[in-house]
């Protein structure tokens, strides 16, 4: 039984897309689907656009161009739009369709914005590069030099188009033909790269490249036959790999450090049979690959399930959350795009209403001080206006000047008492401030304001959670799912919540992120215990090491698992609430994850001192990673304790931080940290971890070994409350800030206990 349309991704790949400030458009002719991947919080949103075969796509600026079956349909960004959709304050872009240009069933393939904002094409089935105007269905601009003429009997198959300062520079074809479908006779290594400027085949022998692109100086393309993304140097012919994927590639866009590779799963007919794919890997995907192309490794990934198999084009686009509006939008109706001479004699708007639009475009861009001024102005002649009230509050909220932000809060709430988002805000506020109490109080205020209000229950959670009431906690926790930031997991079979399951298969799968996967993944063996048999559907990075867990029977990566093969299906996450998990019953057997026996690592030197692994970093895209994180330079001064070889466990490593290492002789295994398993193998090697809030703390927690974790002075709600331990992990010792952002204090006090530890264990025997 398949999902019509369902998607599995890694952990960080939303994070990626928040970090970058781009989504990421995906057509798919085969299930006649466009489909927008978007950051929403932890999990990934995906927007579904139903179209006829949509193949070629190109974006430039606010312009973005989809080929369609036998058109081209062209449409416009207008952010004044996307203002407007539900839920509020969400979309940054929406495209709404302004041009349809019938072209003829040509097979649109690779499409560009050239000068002037022209649109070039690949025509696949007359085997050339064209143009638009109003007057032709195409006009044709450039063909290959072995092609003699024009017909429609797809000769080549030209498929691929490169842009070079906004001119066709280079394509790609399937086979150097000019007999009609000539191509499929040696459809495995007869692929062409042709120069369009010297109008000459640069390059032969070729796997069904497709997708080439110049970025950053050099021509890059896809080598699909054989699951390639390479660069190619058309002066000398020489082809540099920079990945294997598996899957068919094609479609590729860039963004900074990082390829937007997208997968097919190849069809199982003869046109894709004895590729070099096909030989390399049995087990094929669909979805969009994340490439490093300065390190060379995948970054992360989402695969595509059900009845998306096939994956055209790719393309970035420089918003969060864009969204498509078709025909039948009843926006299009009141949606009004006007030359600025125009636009400049509109007749006035309210002027209070377009104050406070104003400022809230200023909020929304993250314009802080320009947006608080703004409310503030407005408040000076409208002071009993609620509205803007409420959204300085929310202003101050986001620039954490937590007791004016309380001030306006409480003002909103005189005026309106049931204003439950009001209360929710405060709530928050008297958190910060230091008042769990009052916090309490106006969460259930906003709760019985609206009763399902998912985010004031989510925030009461959480707030339960960390002074240690975990059966309520839990109970609030499970809002998460209404909340738009999380996707909940979609599939026909019921989720269990308790009930009697002894006969029956369960699957798990993981959310959030990876340290939430790892701290969780004690509640597996208590979760087997109920079940037949329990699968747990995890990210590439953690397989190896969750495999470990007691009671796992299977683990399978998100996308590859058939929706018929489980009974019932649990969040992972979900667990405490369903096993009925309290602080005095909390799973505490240590270790309960290990190195699986197959893994292997270089042992670290043996000179006599003793060696700590350290983390100052969580992913460079999470949203509170600047608050959880500790500069490194802040940790310098107990990075010189004698009688310590210190090991840097960090990933990524920037350069300045690199510089650091060197200077102080840390010895940085970035490079070897491929996946959890491996640096689970480094961490055994160990006396002692310290990191800040991380996945590897969790890693070190959960294989038993001492950690010291440093934590911000607002830490997350698993460190509970003041304790300098923690129930989770009987090895664990915390160092928390003793005043906001003051991580000096808290090194000083870490090198202290570090002299201390270090000498306490030179003396034992």
């Amino acid at each position: 039984m398949a999902i019509p349309f369902a998607s599995q991704h890694t952990a960080n790949f939303p994070e990626l897309l928040r970090y970058l400030g781009v989504s990421v458009l995906v057509s798919t002719y085969q299930a006649g689907q466009a489909i927008i991947l978007r950051d929403q919080g932890a999990a990934l949103n995906t927007h579904f656009y139903a179209m006829d075969r949509p193949m070629g796509l190109a974006a430039d600026h606010e312009k973005l161009a989809v080929g369609v079956g036998y058109q081209v349909w062209e449409f416009r960004n207008m952010p004044a739009v996307a203002a407007k959709l539900d839920p509020l304050q969400r979309h940054d872009a929406c495209y709404l369709p302004r041009e349809i240009h019938v072209t003829g069933d040509i097979d649109i393939h690779d499409m560009a914005y050239g000068h002037d904002g022209q649109i070039w094409l690949v025509n696949t089935r007359m085997s050339c590069l064209c143009t638009l105007d109003r007057m032709h269905s195409v006009v044709p601009r450039w063909r290959p030099p072995f092609i003699s003429g024009y017909d429609l009997t797809d000769r080549c198959h030209l498929n691929g188009l490169a842009m070079r300062d906004e001119e066709p520079a280079f394509a790609t074809a399937l086979g150097e033909s000019d007999n009609p479908a000539g191509w499929r006779t040696d459809k495995a290594r007869g692929g062409i790269l042709i120069d369009v400027v010297r109008n000459r085949t640069a390059a032969r022998g070729l796997s069904m490249p497709h997708s080439p692109r110049w970025y950053r100086h050099r021509l890059w393309l896809l080598e699909s036959g054989a699951g390639r993304l390479s660069t190619f140097n058309p002066q000398t012919g020489r082809q540099n790999v920079i990945a294997e994927l598996p899957g068919f590639t094609r479609g590729l866009d860039f963004v900074g450090d990082y390829a937007f590779v997208g997968l097919s799963q190849v069809r199982e007919t003869a046109v894709f049979s004895g590729l070099p794919l096909t030989e390399r890997v049995a087990d094929r995907h669909c979805g969009v690959w994340v490439v490093d192309i300065v390190r060379h490794r995948v970054m992360a990934y989402v695969i595509f399930t059900g009845d998306v198999r096939e994956i055209f084009a790719v393309q970035t686009l420089p918003s969060r959350f864009p969204t498509l509006l078709d025909l039948d939008n009843p926006l299009l109706r009141t949606s009004y795009m006007l030359p600025d001479a125009a636009f400049q004699e509109i007749a006035p708007a309210d002027p209070l209403q377009l104050r406070f639009e104003q400022a809230v475009t200023h909020h929304q861009r993250g314009e802080l001080d320009t947006a608080i001024a703004g409310y503030q102005e407005l408040l000076a002649a409208h002071p009993d206006h609620i509205p803007t009230r409420y959204h300085l509050g929310m202003a101050l909220v986001d620039a954490e000047q937590w007791q004016e932000a309380c001030n306006e809060l409480q003002t909103v709430i005189e005026q309106e008492p049931r204003h439950a988002e009001a209360h929710n805000a405060l709530a928050l506020c008297r958190h910060r401030l230091g008042d769990p109490e009052d916090a309490l109080r106006h969460f259930e205020q906003a709760i019985a304001a609206d009763h399902q209000y998912a985010a004031a229950h989510f925030n009461r959670g959480l707030l339960l959670l960390k002074r240690g009431d975990y059966r309520q906690g839990w109970k609030e926790f499970e809002w998460r799912w209404q909340l738009p930031e999380f996707t909940p997991f979609q599939c026909p079979q019921p989720q269990w919540r308790g009930e009697d399951i002894h006969d029956r298969i369960l699957l798990v799968h993981t959310e959030q992120g990876n340290g939430d996967a790892l701290q969780f993944a004690r509640f597996l063996p208590l979760a087997a215990q109920r079940c037949h048999r329990l699968l747990l559907v995890c990210p590439e990075p953690l397989r190896a090491l969750l495999s470990t867990a007691a009671g796992v029977a299977e683990t399978r990566l998100p996308g590859v698992l058939q929706v018929d093969s489980f009974d019932v299906y649990c969040p992972l996450l979900s667990l405490p609430r369903v096993l009925d998990i309290t602080l005095d019953n909390l799973p505490t057997q240590i270790p309960y994850l290990d190195v699986p026996t197959y893994i292997t690592v270089p042992p670290l030197p043996k000179d006599g001192r003793l060696k700590i692994g350290l983390v100052w970093a969580g992913s460079i895209t999470q949203r509170l990673d600047e608050k959880r994180s500790c500069p490194l330079l802040e940790l310098l001064p107990f990075l010189d304790v004698p009688n310590i070889a210190f090991h840097s466990l960090q990933i990524p490593v920037n350069a300045a931080d690199r510089a650091l290492l060197d200077a102080h002789s840390v010895i940085n295994l970035e490079s070897e940290l491929t996946d959890y398993a491996r640096t689970a193998a480094y961490i055994q090697q160990l006396d002692l971890v310290i990191s800040a809030c991380t996945s590897v703390a969790h890693l070190a927690g959960a294989l038993g070994k001492p950690v010291w974790i440093l934590l911000a002075y607002h830490a997350d709600w698993r460190w509970l409350e003041e304790r300098e331990d923690s129930p989770w992990y009987p090895h664990t010792r915390l160092f928390r800030q003793r005043s906001p952002g003051d991580w000096s204090e808290l090194a000083a006090r870490t090198k202290q206990s570090l002299e201390e530890w270090s000498m306490k264990k030179s003396n034992e025997p």
